[in-house]
Parts: structure tokens; sequence; C-alpha cells
């Protein structure tokens, strides 16, 4: 099976394409070429070694990624995906935090927890523990004056709907969000993190003390392959922190979105310079299609 580099970005032309085409099959040009409008795919001879993947990364400014030999993307029924930077533009729990006039705070702890350095549950009890007593007003002022979907969310949406691929939205942030958003975006499915409320509107704490992290992310993708039988291998898995990689290490193609340097190095495909948009491409899917 010949390996596949999948091209896409704003800076995408005929010139940069030829040009990578010649670095990667020296002195000849490439038996076949598959383009779409909005992405392109090489067939390589062989596969790039890290190093050289890389160095074409560093000099081209579009993303450049090499599925795995083994991934059929015609076989895929799932994309899994994490909220807070990923599906959207915030994290919302620094958000609400703000409104205690403690984001700062709250953002730097979440900020350790993305790159790995502190793991995600302690993350959130230190951060819980800050918001104790905020009012539960703020979590609507969050979705309705801050929260956006990133850019090319609905162009992917619509793209693995209209491919009969499920929608999942795993997240260690709240269900006050997921909820809204799967009404809103017709998700099929959404796990996260309940919070619970005193009689006058005072956040307590959470509902209960299983935390959605980085392990409750993983066993999520499996509980949804049983559900819907089918194998991880037919899984997408996308996210940008330390605590989306269990998830990711068992799909059959796990995407780094404008992610921590730590994620974008064990993941099989980063997106840098796409929106989300990018995992049409990757999965060969025309961006360009009727609404």
């Amino acid at each position: 099976m010949s390996t596949q580099l999948i091209l896409q970005g704003a800076s995408l032309d005929k010139a940069s394409i030829n040009q990578l085409a010649d670095q990667v099959n020296p002195g000849r040009r490439l038996t076949q070429r598959e383009t779409a409008p909005d992405w392109c795919r090489l067939y390589l001879e062989k596969p790039l070694d890290s190093a050289k993947l890389n160095q074409l990364r560093q000099q081209f400014t579009f993303d450049i990624n090499q599925l795995p030999n083994d991934f059929e993307p015609d076989n895929i029924r799932l994309l899994l995906t994490d909220m807070d930077s990923t599906l959207i533009n915030i994290e919302c729990i620094d958000e609400i935090a703000d409104f205690l006039d403690i984001k700062p705070q709250v953002a730097e702890i979440t900020e350790a927890a993305m790159r790995g350095e502190i793991d995600f549950e302690t993350s959130l009890k230190k951060r819980m523990g800050l918001l104790l007593g905020l009012d539960d007003s703020a979590l609507q002022h969050v979705y309705e004056e801050r929260l956006k979907l990133n850019p090319g969310a609905e162009t992917m949406l619509r793209g693995l709907q209209q491919n009969n691929i499920k929608v999942a939205l795993v997240s260690g942030g709240f269900t006050f969000f997921t909820e809204r958003l799967q009404q809103r975006l017709g998700l099929d499915f959404t796990h996260a993190n309940e919070l619970a409320f005193d009689t006058q509107g005072k956040l307590t704490g959470l509902v209960n003390d299983v935390i959605v992290g980085a392990q409750r992310k993983a066993d999520y993708l499996s509980e949804l392959c049983t559900q819907l039988t089918i194998s991880a291998d037919q899984v997408v898995a996308m996210g940008d922190g330390a605590n989306d990689l269990l998830m990711m290490e068992k799909a059959g193609l796990s995407v780094a979105y404008h992610a921590k340097p730590a994620v974008q190095q064990q993941a099989a495909t980063a997106l840098n310079h796409c929106g989300l948009e990018g995992v049409l491409g990757l999965l060969g899917i025309d961006q360009t299609l009727p609404g």
C-alpha cells in the first residue's frame, strides 16, 4: 500500500505542491496525484521519516500529514473530539473564573494540565476549589458571550454527517456547555463533568467524583465502539491537550488540533494551519459539499 501525504492550507497552490513533490520523490514525478478544492493527496514510494516530515513542515506554510499505512479513511464511522480549544475557541473554566476575577490563577493551572505538567484530575480539583460559590449565571454569560466554534467546525460537521460519520464530544469541562452544543450542532453523543449548585444557585462542586480526565476519555471511546459495534480503528480522535492522549492512542487516527507540543509529537497527524475542516481532508472528503 502506498504511503499518502495530505496537504492542506490557505497557502496551498500548484507550485508549492510540485515543489514538495520533487523533494519527496527526487528526479521523477509522482505516478498518482489526487486533488480536491481544499486538499491534495500525494502518493509516495516509501514513508518519510520524522526528521524529513518535520523539515517539510518548517519549509512550507500549510499542513503536511502522513497517514498511517494501515489507516482506511472509508472505514471511519466516528469522530471523538475534545471541546475546549478544539471544537470551541475557549477554555470554558478559565472564562467562568473571570467572573470571580481569578482568571489568571485558574488559567495557569489549566495550561499546566494541558502541557501534561500536572494530571488533569488534580488540576480540575484545584480549579474547582477556586470557583466555589460562583453564581450559576456566569455559565450562561460564558456560553452566550464568549463561546464560539473554532474555524471550520460547521464545515467539518456537515461533511462528516453527510458521510454517515457520527460525532461525539467528550470534555473535561462541563455538561452545561456540551449539552447545549449537542442540541445546537446535532451531535450524536456528549460526555462531560456535571456541576452541582445549591438552592441559591451557588457552585458547590461536581455532582460526582468520576472526573472526565484522560483515562475516562479513553474509556468513553471504547464504550462508544461497543455501542456502535465498531472497532477503535474506525474512530478519529482529536484534541489539543495532554488529557486527550490516551483516547488518541486508541483511535485509528489521532489528530492534534493546534495542540500543545507533547500532543503534536505523539499524534499521528496535526492541524496547525487549517481549521477544523482539515479533518475532512485527512478523510478524503471534499469540503465543498452542498449545505
